[in-house]
């Protein structure tokens, strides 16, 4: 009797240790899914890893000092498109805010999909630089042939003239990249902000 009692306490604990270990199992996988969007998240609230900040109202400070922000574009493999900024680069006082547009052209015979994604450098700049308005993370489609300007509004937080490793920056560059997307794995919408300039 005794033995039977025993082997059932071994059971429970079995039972017990296997349920916990289920527990925190599931519970890695959970945060694993989480990990993208809150790091996305994170990098988008802090700046971090030269992801501009978001924000809703221009700066109430402009200063008399200049900078020159440059515009980078890229297109990965398996999107058809032609992807460039109108200008190259901008001057523009610290604090003014500006406006840029970006170009996408489908080069393909059949409507595509993408999206953007960006980020600063230098990375620390990533934090003072503001972006009032974008196109970055809305899923975009072209039909053949057709071009959209898309613009970006932005302005160079006069805070970053007090940051040591920041204080003589000349030139900040924003670069956005656009990835392919396929109707299966997204809902394409047209964007608000878009002007159709052909097709």
């Amino acid at each position: 009797m005794s033995e039977k009692l025993k082997d059932n306490n071994v059971d429970q604990k079995n039972r017990r240790i296997g349920l916990i270990c289920g527990g925190i199992f599931c519970a890695m996988v959970g945060v694993s899914f989480a990990a993208v969007p809150l790091y996305d998240m994170f990098c988008r609230a802090t700046g971090f890893g030269g992801t501009p900040m978001r924000v809703e109202q221009v700066s109430d400070v402009i200063l008399d000092r200049t900078i020159t922000v440059r515009f980078d574009s890229n297109t990965s493999p398996g999107l058809p498109w032609e992807f460039k900024p109108k200008e190259r680069q901008v001057e523009l006082r610290i604090g003014e805010t500006a406006e840029a547009f970006y170009v996408a052209r489908n080069k393909a015979d059949v409507a595509t999909a993408g999206t953007a994604s960006f980020n600063v450098s230098p990375e620390l700049a990533g934090a003072y630089f503001n972006k009032l308005e974008c196109f970055c993370f809305t899923e975009q489609e072209l039909q053949p042939g057709q071009a959209y300007e898309m613009p970006v509004q932005f302005f160079v937080d006069p805070e970053i003239v007090n940051v040591p490793e920041l204080k003589n920056i000349k030139t900040i560059t924003l670069s956005y990249t656009f990835h392919p997307l396929t109707k299966a794995t997204a809902e394409v919408q047209a964007p608000a902000a878009k002007k159709r300039i052909g097709g």
